[in-house]
């Protein structure tokens, strides 16, 4: 086969044995015997233009071929490609030799080389790259096609091939920056579809032209750099990136600073690598007090940064230059001044001001104070204002007038963070601070503070006890003071109020509840007359001594023995509000009067604080018994007490334990006095049963009564029953269910007139009686009660008082029916014969109706 392509490829090998012609033919380079397996070696590809490289191993298989069809031909040997390398199969021939039938031509594939197109080309399109030819077309028409990204993959038809000449075109400008390389294959086949030759790949190279500007990542760069910094110091890096191909002078970027604002204290402060971007001092000068930052505009140039041929672009880098300490503070005045009151503390009595040029409010300004002479007692400190950054001179330990009137103070002061290294510290770093102490009226204290003095009980009124005074401090002023009681809880003492001397105003008593512990507390007051007037408290502590003054009780006070002696005697003991050695041993005897107790009764001694008190006699009857002991303590001189202790004597069990019987026995109770309890509650037990019976019978006599008229007709139902009493039983044996209302009003109407029923409201007035109230005043309820039984006593045709009482009437009447109407026969004819049967009060009711219909 025949190749086309680029003629400026440069071919070399490793093998001595083969070599590669210029245009890319491989042949041996003498004769060779073949091994039977395979023969390999390296074949590099130089472009002359661009210097690439190409490697690929060849590796030489023998096989034997059919005898040659043609008298030109007499064999052919086949070289495969190694695919890992690159999947080209190319045909190597055999160097010329002579032969009987003279020279002979070998066949060889077709091999393309790379192929280089330059980006961004004007055309025209589409533009020729290479031609495709095989030698069999000399015997059958073939038709060439190319495959692969930029093919017939996306992007499309970027390359394009003439089917039958084998012609490939690029169809449009080709960008390196979107796709540096494209690998295509090339095919031929015959008008069947049929394979002619092996596929070939085509390498097509996109040469890279300066199109890409470079371009910063940042457009504003921050930086920083500590003032006073030397030259050469690192403040930052700046960076571009260029599209172009890195490899050639198209995307080589470098750096140069275009402008420095402002110039000062020079106008090359700052440089920059023009490599790297790094941007370092040159100069020495920063001073952030005079210049605290720096704009610089860094510009980056391609084509190795010559600015006749290559694409620039520019950045802006802000330097700020960082506060060091670098300037001592200093007091604006030499001198200061101050007053304060004495004994008063957390006051602030001067402020010092002080100047720092160093950033505010950083370690580098804040300012700390120190007091180096002047105070050796601790009086004062400074302390730093966070906001001014003044010191306050502050007294954190109260000062006294009398012993200090000034002070001198040296104050120092320095920042939080330490000078940089070179500077030193200014003589304006230090200040005089002049404090005048003021005199105030102080209050008067009594120096022993709590005063303890010791004191036998008891002593009598108006004893000198000590002299508790107080001292003035005010040693320069005039001053008298003057004493008083401030805490006295048992009003013992009194203080004389010039020179504050006590004396007793009562007895005191160490067996008091004001005492405690043996120790009886009270407050004085010592207040003096300076303006305004101060005063002190003094607490005075009088331990009491005790005397024998309190005699022995006896204890306990009640107990219980046996009637018969031997089974169990009473322990008994005494208490002395006393203290040692004014307390026991105790002493216990019984009084020779009256003479029954020593022939009962007899104590032994057990110890020094207890003793046993026990029968005497046989038997002692059951009861209550008050036995006299006389108890007398150890004190100097000793105290005699004559106590009572309440035996109870009851019988006891074997135990020793008193009976349920004995016990009440014991109380005071004889045999006939228990069964008259008991007979006497019998008989009210009988008492009460009767009475129960009494009440039911009764009841069972009112509900089996006979009404007068049948239940059923009877629609009164607010009559209730408040009391029995009254004029005796026969009065109230009569039933009110037969006084009804009658159902007319003119039966009410020709009523005699003087006679009503008193659960009926009048129809007519009756000014002859007093009328009685109607509407009572909610609060005055028993006024109303009392008005209505007044009315009711002076109404001669009220009934009887301990019969019913209207007080008011509801609605518009009553609905029952009228005396006239009662006990009314099928026939219509009255009888009222039956009234005569409820008393003399009805008798006269049953006379007037009495009379007949027409009555």
């Amino acid at each position: 086969s025949s190749c086309l392509g680029n003629k400026q490829m440069q071919y070399e090998t490793n093998s001595v044995d083969f070599k590669v012609g210029t245009d890319g033919t491989v042949f041996a380079t003498r004769q060779l015997q073949i091994p039977s397996e395979q023969v390999a070696f390296t074949v590099t590809a130089r472009e002359r233009q661009t210097a690439k490289r190409w490697d690929a191993v060849v590796r030489l298989l023998v096989a034997q071929t059919s005898p040659p069809h043609s008298g030109h031909e007499k064999g052919k040997t086949s070289v495969a490609l190694d695919p890992a390398q690159t999947p080209r199969d190319t045909l190597l021939p055999w160097p010329q030799h002579q032969s009987s039938h003279g020279l002979r031509r070998q066949k060889r594939d077709w091999v393309i080389p790379p192929i280089n197109v330059p980006e961004n080309s004007r055309g025209p399109f589409p533009q020729q790259l290479v031609r495709i030819r095989s030698d069999k077309d000399n015997d059958i028409p073939i038709r060439y096609s190319i495959t692969g990204v930029g093919a017939d993959q996306p992007p499309m038809e970027v390359f394009s091939i003439d089917s039958m000449s084998g012609r490939m075109y690029v169809t449009r400008p080709m960008d390196r920056e979107e796709r540096a390389s494209y690998h295509l294959r090339a095919h031929a086949v015959d008008m069947n579809g049929n394979k002619v030759e092996n596929p070939i790949d085509l390498y097509i190279y996109v040469i890279d032209m300066n199109d890409n500007r470079p371009e910063f990542i940042n457009q504003v760069y921050n930086g920083s750099v500590d003032e006073g910094s030397k030259p050469g110091t690192y403040v930052m890096t700046v960076t571009a990136n260029d599209a172009d191909d890195g490899t050639t002078a198209n995307g080589m970027v470098r750096y140069r600073v275009v402008t420095q604002t402002p110039q000062s204290p020079s106008q090359s402060m700052f440089t920059i690598n023009s490599e790297t971007g790094d941007i370092v001092t040159v100069a020495a000068g920063l001073d952030r007090e005079k210049v605290q930052q720096y704009t610089v505009i860094v510009q980056a140039t391609d084509m190795e940064g010559n600015l006749n041929y290559g694409l620039s672009n520019t950045a802006t880098a802000i330097i700020s230059v960082t506060d060091v300490n670098d300037n001592p503070p200093e007091f604006t005045t030499s001198t200061f001044a101050g007053e304060v009151p004495e004994n008063r503390v957390e006051a602030v009595v001067a402020n010092l001001t002080v100047m720092d040029r160093d950033q505010p409010h950083s370690p580098n300004w804040n300012a700390v104070y120190r007091i180096i002479s002047g105070d050796p007692s601790g009086h004062f400190s400074v302390r730093t204002d966070p906001v001014t950054n003044e010191g306050m001179v502050t007294v954190v330990k109260a000062v006294d007038y009398e012993l200090n009137r000034a002070f001198m103070l040296t104050v120092m002061v320095s920042n939080q963070a330490p000078l940089a290294s070179g500077i030193q510290m200014s003589f304006q770093s230090t200040a005089g601070v002049t404090i005048s102490v003021t005199d105030v009226n102080e209050a008067p204290y009594f120096p022993s503070n709590h005063k303890l003095i010791r004191l036998e009980e008891g002593v009598p009124t108006g004893t000198t006890l000590t002299t508790f005074s107080a001292v003035d401090p005010d040693r320069f002023m005039q001053q008298a003071v003057r004493y008083s009681k401030l805490s006295d809880p048992a009003n013992w003492l009194h203080i004389n109020m010039s020179n504050g001397q006590i004396t007793t105003a009562a007895v005191l008593d160490r067996e008091s509840l004001y005492t405690k512990n043996n120790i009886y507390e009270a407050t004085f007051l010592a207040a003096d007359n300076g303006i305004p007037p101060a005063s002190g408290t003094g607490t005075l502590q009088i331990y009491l001594i005790d005397i024998n003054d309190n005699a022995p009780e006896l204890l306990p006070k009640e107990a219980q023995i046996c009637e018969r002696p031997g089974l169990n005697a009473i322990n008994i003991t005494a208490a002395d509000a006393d203290m040692d050695p004014n307390i026991g041993p105790y002493v216990f005897e019984l009084p020779f009067v009256p003479t029954t107790v020593r022939k009962n009764w007899t104590i032994t001694r057990l110890n020094g604080d207890y003793a046993q008190l026990s029968l005497r006699i046989l038997y002692l009857e059951a009861g209550m018994y008050d036995v006299p002991i006389i108890v007398t303590d150890s004190g100097n001189p000793p105290l005699s007490n004559m106590s009572i202790i309440k035996v109870k004597v009851c019988p006891c069990d074997e135990n020793g334990d008193c009976t349920t019987i004995g016990a009440v026995a014991a109380a005071g109770l004889g045999t006939g006095a228990i069964v008259a309890i008991l007979i006497c509650i019998v008989i009210l037990l009988t008492m009460v049963l009767l009475f129960v019976v009494w009440m039911k019978r009764r009841e069972k006599e009112r509900h089996t009564k006979q009404l007068l008229i049948d239940p059923e007709d009877d629609v009164r139902d607010n009559i209730l029953k408040y009391d029995e009493e009254g004029g005796g039983e026969e009065d109230q044996d009569y039933d009110l269910s037969q006084l009804q209302q009658p159902e007319a009003m003119e039966h009410v109407l020709s009523k005699v007139p003087g006679v009503r029923r008193v659960d009926e409201r009048p129809v007519g007035a009756e000014p002859q009686y007093p009328v009685r109230p109607v509407v009572p005043h909610p609060g005055d309820i028993g006024d109303f009660i009392n008005e209505g039984l007044r009315a009711a006593d002076n109404d001669p045709t009220a009934p009887p008082y301990d019969s019913l009482l209207v007080f008011d009437y509801e609605g518009s009447g009553s609905t029952a029916g009228s005396v006239s109407s009662l006990n009314s026969s099928s026939s219509g004819d009255q009888d009222y014969d039956y009234l005569n049967d409820w008393g003399p009060r009805f008798k006269k009711l049953a006379d007037m109706y009495g009379g007949g219909e027409e009555d």
